[in-house]
């Protein structure tokens, strides 16, 4: 055998090769495509999946974390005072002290700049939250878009405004940073190697690094589905997170359109469409906590004006689910 002939052969048993090992690959690879409208809490599923399979967040990140924190925190204190003028609610305290306190927030609030909250700043949003105008006007939330998180950061500015404060993980988890794209989560379970990927800009297949399992949140913004809705043909499950406390808000992006609606529409494309026709679809029904509060002051004929149950959690959540089922045809 000439030398030219050892080396062909030598290429094709390493062509062999490598074919066997990217099967294999393959054989153990499984793709999830995480999909929603805006706010469903995909990005949260995600977070979750870090701290519970990859020790969650060091110091060092939480830290990192921060600045969001104190940002959504101010930004949904803000939220609920510009929608007091607009709600015609009045601060409940003394009127001259609350609104230099209003006038204060708003001009301190360029200081948080520097990823960190003064003293006067802290001490100012304290005074805002305990206010009672400010209070009616919260529980008046869903006439205004106002992030999830509000009550939890904005009922911790005690610990908050701590000199050494370091976010915990449930402050982490609680963030909310607009997804526009797909950001990359790596962690192992059981020996298995999972990936959930957010890409601000899709990647072709090569450009990935092959895991076990890979995870696609993607951004559920209107603008942004165009992107992905043909991109993801082959995936073995898609998990369609589905936010049960939106029965009662609008869009950010359209005030005139239920999100529970929007959902729904969403739906309907998702598990209908020729690209999924042999994909799983599984329904997560998420942010449980909050619509169970919900369901008790907001009743659900605000979204379905046709529902005859309970405005009970197990009734009204086991409607929501029959709803979405009979949209997969």
């Amino acid at each position: 055998v000439s030398t030219d002939d050892k080396a062909a052969n030598e290429r094709s048993r390493a062509i062999d090769r490598n074919l066997r090992v990217d099967g294999d690959k393959q054989s153990r690879e499984v793709k999830l495509l995480l999909l929603g409208a805006g706010e469903s809490g995909k990005s949260t599923i995600v977070k979750q999946m870090k701290i519970i399979h990859e020790d969650g967040y060091s110091e060092e990140e939480c830290l990192q974390y921060k600045a969001v924190v104190y940002s959504n925190t101010l930004q949904s204190l803000i939220t609920i005072v510009r929608a007091m003028g607009n709600l015609k609610i009045d601060f409940g305290s003394p009127e001259r002290a609350v609104s230099d306190d209003a006038r204060q927030l708003f001009s301190l609030a360029g200081s948080l700049d520097d990823g960190e909250m003064t003293q006067e700043l802290g001490d100012c949003m304290k005074r805002m939250w305990s206010d009672k105008g400010v209070q009616v006007c919260f529980s008046r939330s869903r006439e205004f878009q106002l992030n999830d998180s509000a009550q939890y950061y904005l009922d911790a500015l005690e610990r908050l405004t701590e000199h050494h404060y370091v976010p915990t993980q449930q402050d982490v988890l609680r963030t909310r940073v607009k997804t526009t794209g797909i950001v990359e989560v790596h962690f192992n379970f059981k020996g298995l190697t999972f990936k959930i990927a957010f890409l601000k800009f899709l990647l072709p297949q090569s450009e990935w690094v092959h895991p076990t399992l890979l995870m696609f949140d993607v951004g559920g913004q209107r603008s942004e589905r165009k992107k992905w809705i043909h991109c993801f043909e082959g995936v073995t499950a898609i998990i369609f997170c589905v936010a049960l406390s939106a029965y009662d808000l609008v869009l950010a992006e359209d005030e005139e359109m239920n999100r529970m609606h929007e959902s729904m529409k969403l739906f309907d494309s998702i598990c209908n469409n020729k690209w999924f026709t042999e994909t799983s679809i599984i329904l997560f029904l998420n942010k449980k906590d909050l619509f169970e509060v919900k369901i008790l002051k907001s009743p659900l004929t605000i979204c379905f004006p046709e529902y005859p149950g309970q405005n009970t959690y197990e009734e009204a959540a086991a409607y929501i689910q029959l709803q979405f089922e009979d949209l997969n045809k």
